[in-house]
């Protein structure tokens, strides 16, 4: 369960981020992304490997670049579910989506090192 709180916050923290950079995507209020935040990861978890092992000797084929592709299909979905969250493109969702996923690891890259201090023994 706190795992899952973590990452819900990381992607609340990373979409936030991408809100104020990047104009192609708004949010009516706070609450409205942080519901974003929990649709995306959901349907990170469940549709994104799917819609992977569908589309994989396209991605094969594209050498993984076709995963960009696959997470803006996610990403302007997960924007249609969301009433208040607006993505004005496919585009926009492809780099809001590739923004995303650079500030979502760069993210986990801070917290992963306050974890990494801790001994084992």
């Amino acid at each position: 369960m706190r795992s899952f709180l973590l990452k819900w916050l990381v992607y609340s923290i990373a979409l936030l981020i991408v809100i104020h950079i990047f104009s192609g995507v708004r949010s009516e209020s706070l609450m409205t992304t942080i519901v974003m935040a929990l649709v995306l990861g959901l349907l990170n978890a469940f549709l994104k490997p799917i819609m992977s092992f569908l589309s994989l000797p396209i991605i094969i084929i594209t050498l993984g670049l076709f995963t960009f592709i696959i997470n803006a299909l996610v990403f302007y979905l997960a924007g249609m579910f969301v009433h208040g969250f607006y993505v004005s493109g496919f585009w926009s969702a492809f780099w809001a989506a590739l923004l995303f996923s650079i500030f979502t690891f760069l993210i986990n890259l801070l917290v992963k090192s306050d974890k990494s201090n801790k001994s084992i023994f």
